[in-house]
């Protein structure tokens, strides 16, 4: 039934694409359509493609030491149909590196000597790792050509010392608590756009990962725990067996339980302890990056939810924090709230993954099926944490945008998500995240189009274009199309890229195809253009206000009308009132009384200037 309803849209679309107004292209973008990678229908074309890594990653980590030490085999696919005569690789703990560029500040105890490669085979051939250039978190590899639809095997031994401060998404909590990110060298994206993705990692500007299948294994002393992306393969080898039951029991349960208690903590009978050491092995299939924490004393709550009614597939959702940290007592069930409300309510698609650990650290970042949050004692703002990481799930995880270059393709999302479900967990909270920001900045000279690469930006400029700015825009579709366009839209969009590498007009063209409407003209000022977000009343004569859109983008018009009879009247009209480039719309009331006062505005809607929202009739 959706098929065949996208079907015909699809098909009025090819009509108006091109026939309204059009939204601006660059040069490097219509080069993917001429070569027909992707396409303006916003579909990815006959000839898209992407290239594909497969890791089997060995690791061991020292938590005395903080020494990690790994190997790894990568059987890479060049699906393109260019022919690459050099590989180029991401060195992510390079950030730390003595002489990196970097746009946020590393302690002194934490700038390190890098990563170090001690070894590194392509095809079984040596490569003399004194002649492999590495710049800051890049690596290039010269190698034999590696033509089209062919196949290369990389052999990579590697080690570096964990940061133990300046913890920017990955490093040591405490003793006995570590979170272990972008820990192994990759092999960069190579995509239809830029070819290789040569942005150094700067620590502002996030990733850009292919879609990748995984094997890990990680060694560490027998006393840690260890929790990652992915499923844990050998769980009776590393857990004695009533933590496997345990863990069996939250897959299959709703109740939020403790898998791991504080009482179990002095017992110490968790692990096995038949060895120093245990390895833990993970497996995870098609996604683009794999994480890991592990701690010694930290406690497990966890259950499961039934995420797709249509084929009972269920979640697993955890919290694994130290216990002295209490705000964390209520992140297992505001997790699985989240994870419920995305399968259901906003995006309204199944959560993707078989699990979702939210792990007590030091920072707020999202990896897929982790996050890494910090302990926050307010209630609203340890709910927004938990629903914004989680949210990334879909987007960049399981939609693959790129948010080095488009972090609004991102972190938009992930904050309109979270305004709509912080009041779903807990009613008496409103997330006004990046509102009044966006007011103050609209018109001055750091308010940039959001399209404004992410690379070219920081401090507040790239805040405001990330997250707020783009996540009004969300919103204010959502309201003009209602929901079930809105989603059909969205949706079309998330089935047609899932698992892919869509950009910017990919996004704005499925919008239009799915939803069935020409948005055009909102994409063109809402992405592209700047100015004042003002919205003011000008005039009240008898039941008849007249609303001044003193800007250039257009914003929802919400009206609190007071009688002098003391009845209220309220009235909403979407963005779609200023669809025509109008400067002023005309709102009559439903009543003949007379008014007494207008108020003009609500919570989502930004306004630079307020001191016009209100009026008095005298």
């Amino acid at each position: 039934m959706i098929k065949k309803i996208y079907s015909s849209i699809a098909l009025f679309s090819l009509v108006f694409v091109s026939a309204q107004t059009t939204i601006p292209t660059p040069t490097n973008i219509q080069v993917t359509y001429d070569k027909k990678t992707r396409s303006q229908t916003g579909l990815p074309g006959e000839n898209y493609w992407q290239n594909k890594a497969d890791y089997t990653i060995t690791v061991s980590f020292d938590p005395k030491t903080l020494l990690l030490k790994g190997s790894e085999n990568i059987y890479y696919t060049n699906n393109s149909n260019d022919t690459l005569k050099v590989i180029e690789f991401k060195l992510y703990p390079n950030f730390f590196k003595k002489g990196s560029p970097r746009l946020m500040k590393v302690a002194t105890d934490n700038v390190s000597d890098g990563i170090s490669i001690e070894n590194f085979m392509a095809n079984n051939e040596k490569i003399d790792v004194k002649k492999i250039n590495i710049d800051a978190t890049n690596m290039t590899v010269r190698i034999p050509a590696l033509y089209p639809k062919q196949s290369i095997n990389f052999s990579v031994d590697f080690s570096f010392t964990l940061n133990e401060g300046s913890n920017f998404r990955t490093g040591k909590i405490d003793n006995g608590a570590y979170f272990l990110a972008y820990f192994f060298p990759r092999i960069a994206v190579y995509d239809d756009i830029d070819g290789w993705n040569k942005n150094q990692y700067l620590g502002t500007q996030e990733f850009y990962n292919d879609f990748c299948d995984f094997k890990m294994a990680l060694t560490v002393p027998n006393d840690y725990m260890v929790w990652a992306t992915g499923d844990l393969l050998n769980c009776n080898e590393v857990y004695q067996k009533t933590y496997c039951e345990r863990i069996n029991y939250a897959e299959t349960n709703d109740e939020i339980k403790y898998i791991i208690s504080s009482e179990d903590i002095k017992n110490g009978t968790i692990t096995r302890k038949e060895k120093a050491n245990n390895t833990w092995q993970f497996e995870a299939k098609n996604v683009t990056d794999i994480a890991i924490a592990l701690s010694n004393h930290y406690v497990w709550q966890s259950s499961s939810i039934e995420v797709d009614r249509k084929t009972k597939r269920r979640t697993r959702v955890d919290a694994v924090y130290n216990e002295i940290h209490k705000d964390f007592e209520f992140v297992a069930s505001d997790a699985r709230k989240t994870v419920e409300a995305m399968s259901f309510s906003f995006p309204k698609w199944p959560f993707p993954y078989n699990h979702e650990t939210v792990f007590d650290g030091l920072d707020q970042m999202e990896y897929p099926m982790m996050v890494n949050d910090n302990p926050i004692e307010d209630r609203a703002e340890s709910i927004e944490l938990t629903t914004h990481e989680i949210f990334h799930t879909m987007f960049p995880f399981y939609m693959g945008t790129n948010e080095t270059k488009y972090g609004w393709m991102d972190e938009g999302w992930a904050t309109i998500g979270e305004w709509i479900i912080t009041p779903m967990i807990d009613n008496r909270f409103v997330d006004e995240y990046g509102i009044e920001p966006t007011s103050r900045a609209a018109g001055k000279e750091i308010d940039l189009p959001i399209t404004t690469l992410t690379t070219q930006m920081n401090g507040e400029t790239m805040f405001l274009n990330s997250y707020p700015k783009p996540a009004f825009a969300y919103l204010f579709i959502k309201d003009m199309l209602g929901d079930e366009l809105f989603f059909k839209g969205l949706h079309y969009y998330i089935e047609k890229w899932n698992g892919k590498h869509p950009m910017p007009n990919d996004f704005f063209y499925c919008m239009n195809v799915g939803s069935g409407t020409d948005m055009n003209w909102f994409w063109k000022k809402w992405f592209f253009g700047t100015g004042i977000l003002d919205l003011g009343i000008k005039s009240v004569k008898g039941n008849q206000i007249t609303i001044e859109n003193k800007g250039e983008k257009p914003l929802p018009i919400d009206l609190t009308i007071t009688f002098e009879d003391g009845k209220v009247e309220k009235i909403h009209q979407s963005i779609i009132a200023w669809k025509k480039g109008n400067k002023t719309v005309l709102i009559s009331t439903k009543s003949n009384n007379k008014i007494k006062r207008v108020d003009l505005g609500s919570t989502y809607v930004p306004d630079s200037n307020k001191a016009n929202n209100s009026f008095e009739v005298k």
